[in-house]
């Protein structure tokens, strides 16, 4: 009876642990946070309008969702937006290296952009 006693503390103090330093990472590393957030709204975005915004999707989500758009496409894309600032119109996609006319039209009834 003692012997489970102690390795159900034992757990319990593991636990508390583990979750402890889960989040003292999280708080010393904002990319991660950041990122979350990011990934957050444009999932939110695409839940509420069913299109993928440019200005919040991440890369993984730009890969996914857009027709044409592989990895490197979809981290240029987000590149281009940290670098230039957020999108303005959804011809701005032009600008991006490895994006044209072909893959803009082919996606633009499933792209937006947000102000």
């Amino acid at each position: 009876m003692r012997i489970g006693y102690f390795y159900s503390l034992a757990f319990a103090l593991l636990t508390s642990a583990s979750i402890a330093v889960g989040a003292a990472v999280a708080a010393t590393n904002p990319e991660t946070v950041n990122t979350a957030l990011v990934r957050e709204a444009s999932v939110k975005s695409k839940i509420e309008t069913g299109k993928v915004d440019l200005n919040s999707a991440d890369a993984l989500m730009l890969q996914r969702e857009l027709t044409g758009v592989g990895e490197a496409k979809a981290k240029a894309i987000v590149a281009y937006r940290e670098s230039n600032g957020a999108f303005a119109s959804l011809d701005e996609l032009l600008e991006v290296k490895g994006i044209g006319k072909a893959i803009l039209e082919a996606n633009r009834e499933k792209i937006e952009v947000s102000n």
